[in-house]
């Protein structure tokens, strides 16, 4: 959550967790037990860990399952639209905050909190994540150059791990993470200059941090000029991001982390925004012909690179590695970009119709790596258009 002038970007609300009784469960069989989550009830898991346990290895956990009214993560997100009885980590593409329309520097405050939720993966099965504020990824941050930053970072009290954040956008040790470790249900706060303009990631960076950020935990942070931003339509956020899992990709029911296949770079799952579906079924992005399109595009990682294409579409400008203080390319058929890396694309939709977004590494699409922009207007047979055999237009399909 970022707050500007007094403004705040966030509506999770917040609210004490009570206390469950004490019973000491496996983490396995943890998972395994609340394996019909609903939004009417979730895991609550109070226990402090100063230390990681490696490979997916069982802590043992003092928890039972909470009343509804019980857990903070019950309130994070909407009904999950394709399984109304999962928690949905997924953060909507169009939560973008609106750009900044002052020029002076001001003192702007971030807000974010460390919160494992266990939720939907893909259409039959969990995962335990890691999220920042409850969304993968977590919330775009959005402030000016010159400004002064004030970060906090909670680690909520049901968290199994510490967490800390680091901001490529910091100019300090760590970018913020030496100094933000923090327990389950610690806070910690740290205060920075925005000395670069760009759009920049944040993620967690406990060790092992690519685990941290394989579960979740990143974002990204958009440092705007002094003049600010073209302006354009409508603007997304989207990253790309790998889940390694024990099991096979389909796999029904809790999923578990993979240490090894971590390390060995061997992604069961590749997504947008946190889950397989998150950007066709439940938020695909939304724009009419003629609208001027810009998506801020990153790559959590933790291991692969992106090769991002939006099929049917050429991008009219491209701001590579996030910055806006060079001069943009023109006319690019995708870009790419590293993990912890960013990009800035610009279009705008002359016909009608359903893109694709994609990595142009195509056979991630069979991991789960896809998303749908969907275009609203008037046919353009000028640009594009279906013909027969004597070279006449087809007349489009009604619905």
């Amino acid at each position: 959550m970022s707050q500007q002038d007094g403004r705040s970007s966030s509506n999770l609300p917040m609210s004490e967790a009570s206390e469950p009784d004490q019973a000491g469960v496996s983490r396995r069989s943890l998972l395994m037990g609340s394996a019909g989550l609903t939004l009417g009830g979730v895991l609550g898991a109070p226990a402090a860990f100063a230390q990681h346990t490696h490979g997916g290895a069982a802590p043992t956990l003092h928890s039972q399952e909470a009343e509804a009214s019980a857990s903070l993560s019950n309130r994070l997100y909407s009904v999950n639209p394709v399984h109304p009885n999962m928690a949905d980590i997924a953060e909507n593409p169009a939560n973008v905050p609106p750009p900044i329309t002052r020029r002076e520097p001001a003192t702007v405050r971030i807000e974010l909190e460390a919160i494992e939720i266990e939720a939907h993966l893909d259409y039959n099965s969990v995962y335990r994540f890691w999220t920042f504020n409850g969304t993968i990824p977590g919330p775009f941050q959005r402030i000016r150059v010159g400004d002064t930053v004030e970060v906090t970072l909670k680690n909520n009290e049901e968290s199994w791990y510490p967490h800390n954040v680091d901001l490529h956008a910091v100019t300090g040790p760590g970018g913020g993470a030496e100094v933000t470790t923090v327990a389950p249900g610690e806070t910690k706060r740290f205060r920075f200059r925005a000395l670069n303009p760009g759009l920049y990631t944040y993620h967690c960076a406990v060790p092992p941090v690519a685990l941290h950020i394989a579960n979740g935990m990143y974002g990204m942070i958009l440092v705007e000029p002094e003049e600010g931003l073209t302006p354009v339509d409508r603007e997304f956020y989207v990253m790309q991001g790998e889940i390694y899992t024990e099991e096979p990709f389909g796999t029904a029911g809790t999923l578990t982390e993979s240490y090894d296949k971590l390390v060995e770079e061997r992604a069961e799952y590749v997504v947008f925004n946190g889950h397989v579906g998150a950007l066709t079924e439940h938020y695909p992005l939304q724009a009419r012909v003629g609208e001027t399109i810009r998506i801020f595009f990153g790559v959590g990682g933790p291991n692969y690179t992106s090769s991002f294409h939006v099929i049917g579409e050429i991008f009219d400008r491209v701001y590579l590695e996030g910055s806006v203080s060079s001069p943009p390319l023109e006319n690019v058929q995708m870009i790419k970009v590293g993990p912890g890396g960013s990009g800035i694309v610009e279009f705008t939709c002359e016909v009608p119709g359903r893109y694709v977004l994609v990595d142009h590494a195509l056979s991630r699409a069979e991991r789960g790596l896809a998303g749908y922009l969907f275009v609203e207007g008037e046919p353009n047979p000028e640009i594009f258009t279906a013909i027969d055999a004597d070279g006449n237009p087809i007349a489009p399909i009604e619905d």
